[in-house]
């Protein structure tokens, strides 16, 4: 953190024999600092403008010696270097879902940033540009194409000093460009939400950096576009019978659907996330002869891409979503589950690493596969006006399935939040109208109890 010291103290300019003979000396606090030029009236410039900063009441930095204007001019860098220097702060501490959002933020943002719009390329060159190269740390130290170079060579003279983002009119621009796609339309508005809390955590590092005085976005009115309702939306969740048609149409359709019948059975009968499934150690499943089992979820693969991992592997190791890391969900298993588990470690045994699923040659499943797979399935198992519906349109629908089957059998909210990983707020918010859909079951209760009494 900078000092500042109004004590200043400027001594007239002394002659001396070195190569740069005219030597400036002052004092700010109690620390000295001097400086040489090679002539006088080089000298007497310097020392006149120390004087007058001292005369205007300007506070002086006590490390450099230099009056606060002069401290803020030589500090004063451009925005694309400042956006730069947060990607930098942020990235070793990021996963690389988080990275990938970080570099579209300052993507996004960047070129409302810039002294005019005279040379720019096309929207679709700029944005690949700056979100695949230049807000991508991993490829710093690559070689960069050169019709990329001279897109970043652009921004690099283009770009505004962060002083002008004190103007509350060129901020907004950035918000404006937020809140649009390339194609001009309007994001939807978690995105803008998403950008925009970004966008304002950058000027916080700037304002930590002394680069502002404060945030710019704290003195602009602006809101952001209504968030849409999270609900899910019931026609997207199978039923019992309709699930058990699908999952059997994974398991009939090819070699990789019988490898991956198990999988999606772990989304509906446990609603573990796909990430979650790809994860899971044969040593987190309990699965006896007879009855229930257990899972013991407490690691995802989330698929980030491997531009933007550490080890250039498209899949990251975390821990469980918005939870410790070494959080771990306990979810009972019904017999169906445990059998569809049995089978299949009898079958294609675990992976080397103690993975239950396995690609054909012993990878990590991924999303485009099991997304064919199930698309497959769609097509086989559903009737026709079912097919074109948005019923179990993503293998995801599985898991609200899990959870609206707990719900509709009468499990306690509270249970079946904690079985799926969520808040209880959150299972309120989500499946809302599942949680209506059983009004009449609960007054018919709340009316036999009042009957009972009566």
């Amino acid at each position: 953190m900078t000092e500042w010291s109004y004590t200043v103290k400027i001594w007239a300019i002394r002659k001396r024999d070195y190569r740069k003979p005219y030597q400036l000396r002052w004092k700010v606090g109690i620390r000295p600092h001097s400086e040489s030029f090679l002539t006088q009236g080089l000298a007497d410039s310097r020392r006149a403008q120390l004087i007058t900063a001292a005369r205007e009441g300007e506070p002086f930095d006590v490390d450099s010696g230099l009056p606060k204007s002069m401290v803020d001019k030589k500090r004063d860098i451009t925005w694309y270097e400042h956006a730069r220097n947060y990607i930098e702060m942020k990235w070793n501490d990021s996963p690389g879902n988080t990275r990938r959002t970080l570099a579209e933020a300052m993507a996004t943002v960047t070129p409302a940033f810039v002294k005019d719009t005279k040379g720019m390329p096309d929207p679709g060159t700029v944005r690949r540009a700056l979100y695949s190269w230049a807000f991508n740390k991993n490829q710093w130290d690559q070689d960069t194409p050169a019709d990329v170079i001279k897109v970043l060579n652009w921004f690099e003279k283009k770009s505004l000093p962060m002083s002008a983002l004190s103007d509350r009119l060129t901020v907004r621009a950035a918000l404006s460009a937020l809140s649009k796609k390339l194609d001009g339309k309007t994001a939807a508005p978690g995105t803008i939400r998403r950008k925009r809390a970004i966008f304002y955590n950058s000027l916080e590092y700037a304002v930590d950096a002394e680069l502002l005085s404060d945030n710019p976005l704290d003195r602009i009115k602006w809101k952001a576009p209504e968030q849409v309702a999270e609900e899910v939306d019931p026609a997207c969740a199978p039923n019992p019978g309709q699930a058990a048609k699908l999952l059997n149409a994974v398991r009939d359709q090819s070699k990789r659907g019988r490898r991956l019948a198990a999988f999606f059975g772990c989304m509906y009968y446990a609603a573990a996330r796909p990430a979650e499934v790809i994860g899971l150690q044969v040593g987190d499943c309990d699965l006896p002869r007879r009855g229930w089992g257990l899972l013991r979820l407490h690691e995802t693969r989330p698929r980030s891409g491997k531009d933007w991992t550490d080890n250039g592997e498209t899949h990251e190791k975390k821990g469980l979503k918005h939870r410790p890391r070494k959080a771990v969900r306990r979810v009972p298993i019904p017999p169906e589950l445990v059998a569809l588990l049995r089978w299949h470690l009898t079958a294609y045994g675990a992976a080397p690493d103690g993975r239950v699923f396995q690609t054909m040659r012993g990878g990590l499943v991924q999303d485009t596969g099991y997304g064919e797979v199930w698309a497959e399935a769609r097509s086989r198992a559903l009737t026709r006006a079912e097919f074109e519906s948005v019923l179990a349109k993503r293998p995801y629908d599985l898991r609200h399935a899990a959870v609206s089957t707990w719900l509709s059998s009468g499990v306690e909210p509270q249970l079946v939040a904690e079985r799926a990983g969520h808040s209880v707020a959150v299972l309120f918010r989500v499946y809302a109208k599942f949680l209506k859909d059983g009004d009449s079951a609960a007054n018919a209760k709340i009316s036999a109890r009042l009957e009972q009494a009566g």
